[in-house]
């Protein structure tokens, strides 16, 4: 390479490094280190659904707490293409991208049950930013049919009017919250360094004081017992939210059992008995407050198999001889954003995981563009699909391979390996844990 060209080559080359650096969101330029919760309602069905905006909490309710931002302040932008929803925080003046995270809702599973084909409901859901500086529109992104996302609904935010108005509305109120200061399971250090879990106890009584004490720990142990959770433990701080409800106890419909708990979970959620969620999202968050929060896991205080997750949303689990089990299968799907890989055609809902498209999960595949998931990790020779040896180790992964049958589907959808915690409660499998180490760094570094 002669020295004109080989010069002009070094000054490309810096250049394009310059302009990569430039690309990342510098923190302090456009972020207060302060927590924005933005509360909305989602109403609609199948064909269509609307965003109303409720309110916005920026400021303590309680004189003797505080308000920080707990997530990452370099990791601002998500580098992956999961959740079915996203929001996005952009610059107001140059259009440009500060913040985004993608998600998952009650709402995208209504929409797909026999009820939501056309009857109308509504969704309380709720987001939590970075407090921005400067006035920035607030994008609610829905992923389409052509799998990539589309804005749905803007809003221009302006935190000088909007701090204000909260402010007034503070002082207007002469309700003062108790404040109860959240109890340390497991601190590591820098919340803004760590991942940040907060254990929200529902369905304990005024009697369960002790108890539930006692569960918060047990499910911090349980969380930290499976892999890769185990060895990046030292990457997480465990908050529990020390308050209690009205009564003992879960609502459960099938067995004509209503409780006035902490948040108003229920089992039965969309007409499957093990299904226990919460609707009450504006409860769940204002009950956390501004505990430094990154997941939420609701403890169910309850002997019945039950629990549930969604991505970047909550994971539940009831207090079941399963729970050291089902806890870590639940935070695989909120915290990593992984797909079941167990077969039920009686809760498979009817749009997922077109054989035109690959699911956004990273642990499943329909074979459309298996080039994006796991090939690059298969032993050479793995045939594709691979048999099934139903002789295997029941509580082994088994070799790596492409094993049909995931995502509620018996056919067209295939999963890493024999068995994995998104199956059958086996270890998490090499894919699984590879997506979940991911995700950790999102936030420590």
């Amino acid at each position: 390479m002669n020295r004109k060209y080989l010069a002009l080559f070094i000054v490309m080359t810096l250049f394009a490094g310059l302009s990569s650096e430039a690309q990342k969101v510098r923190f302090s330029k456009y972020f207060n280190d302060e927590t924005l919760c933005v509360y909305y309602y989602r109403t609609g069905n199948r064909q269509h659904d609307t965003i109303e905006i409720s309110y916005f909490e920026s400021y303590p309710r309680n004189l003797f707490s505080k308000n920080v931002w707990a997530g990452s302040r370099t990791q601002l932008l998500d580098p992956f293409d999961n959740g079915d929803y996203r929001v996005v925080v952009r610059d107001a003046r140059s259009g440009r991208d500060l913040y985004s995270r993608g998600y998952n809702t009650l709402f995208r599973e209504y929409r797909d049950t026999e009820a939501g084909c056309d009857s109308v409901a509504e969704f309380q859901e709720v987001v939590r930013l970075p407090m921005p500086k400067k006035d920035v529109d607030i994008l609610f992104e829905e992923r389409g049919e052509d799998h990539r996302y589309h804005t749905q609904y803007t809003y221009r935010y302006k935190p000088e009017v909007e701090r204000q108005a909260e402010r007034e509305k503070i002082f207007l109120s002469s309700y003062l919250p108790p404040y109860y200061e959240p109890l340390k399971l497991l601190y590591n250090g820098d919340v803004h360094k760590k991942i940040d879990v907060v254990i929200v106890p529902e369905g304990y009584g005024p009697a369960d004081s002790a108890k539930m004490c006692r569960d918060m720990r047990t499910f911090c142990d349980y969380m930290l017992a499976q892999e890769p959770f185990r060895s990046r433990a030292k990457d997480f701080n465990v908050w529990g939210i020390p308050r209690m409800g009205l009564d003992s106890g879960i609502t459960d419909p099938g067995k004509g059992i209503a409780v006035q708990s902490l948040v108003g979970s229920s089992y039965n959620t969309f007409g499957i008995d093990r299904y226990l969620m919460t609707m009450n999202l504006f409860k769940l968050h204002n009950v956390i407050g501004f505990t430094p929060c990154d997941h939420i896991i609701i403890m169910a205080n309850s002997t019945t198999y039950g629990g549930g997750a969604i991505y970047n949303f909550y994971a539940m689990s009831s207090l079941t001889e399963y729970a050291s089990y089902v806890l870590p299968h639940e935070l695989g799907h909120s915290i990593g954003g992984l797909a079941d890989e167990y077969v039920d055609e009686d809760i498979s809902y009817s749009e997922l995981h077109a054989p035109t498209f690959e699911p956004t999960e990273p642990n499943i595949t329909t074979l459309f563009a298996f080039d994006q998931k796991w090939k690059a990790l298969l032993p050479a020779g793995t045939p594709i699909p691979t048999p099934y040896d139903p002789e295997a180790p029941r509580y082994e992964n088994g070799p790596l391979g492409v094993y049909e049958g995931a995502g509620y589907k018996s056919k067209g959808v295939y999963r890493p390996v024999m068995h994995c915690m998104m199956r059958d409660y086996a270890p998490f499998c090499p894919v699984c844990t590879q997506r979940l180490n991911e995700v950790f760094d999102l936030y420590v570094r």
